[in-house]
């Protein structure tokens, strides 16, 4: 049930992550065609796509880890047994969970950071506190989703 609730929330930051990105991509476009054709382009487009990457990368990261997608290194597991190796996966998605939480900590305080000074990129302006806003739901449910995995294992119903 855990991993339903959790699942449908990831799901729908993947999906917000992939408009997002869309959406950059389709300004680059419009972008470099009207520096190309008219020589005018979109002043700090460039600022936007910085912007928007980091917080679909963040947006990303929690589906990533429901779908057991993060690489893993089994150089030194190969010739482990199937229990020793989903033993150490739990215990890796459990520190993954916990390395997401101290992120998402550090990225609140990074953000009031930002918010008190009014931290702004240098062309448009554009609030930088409102980046780190974005960032923390999704490492939050990225800590949540790995700490779930390490304490009740992963689920069967998601293919690794």
């Amino acid at each position: 049930m855990i991993y339903k609730m959790l699942g449908t929330l990831a799901k729908a930051c993947a999906i917000l992550a992939g408009v997002l990105l869309t959406v950059i991509t389709l300004m680059t476009c419009l972008s470099v065609m009207g520096r190309n054709t008219t020589g005018t382009t979109l002043v700090g487009d460039f600022e936007l796509t910085g912007v928007a990457a980091g917080a679909a990368i963040a947006l990303f990261l929690p589906w990533c880890q429901l779908r057991r997608g993060n690489i893993i290194v089994d150089f030194f597991t190969a010739r482990a047994s199937e229990r020793t190796t989903a033993a150490l996966d739990r215990i890796g998605a459990f520190v993954l969970g916990l390395c997401m939480a101290l992120l998402a900590w550090r990225t609140v305080l990074g953000g009031l950071s930002a918010w008190s000074t009014q931290s702004a990129t240098m062309m448009l302006g554009f609030p930088e506190w409102i980046v780190y806003t974005l960032m923390v739901p999704p490492l939050i449910l990225t800590a949540l989703i790995g700490l779930s995995q390490g304490l009740l294992g992963f689920d069967p119903e998601v293919q690794a």
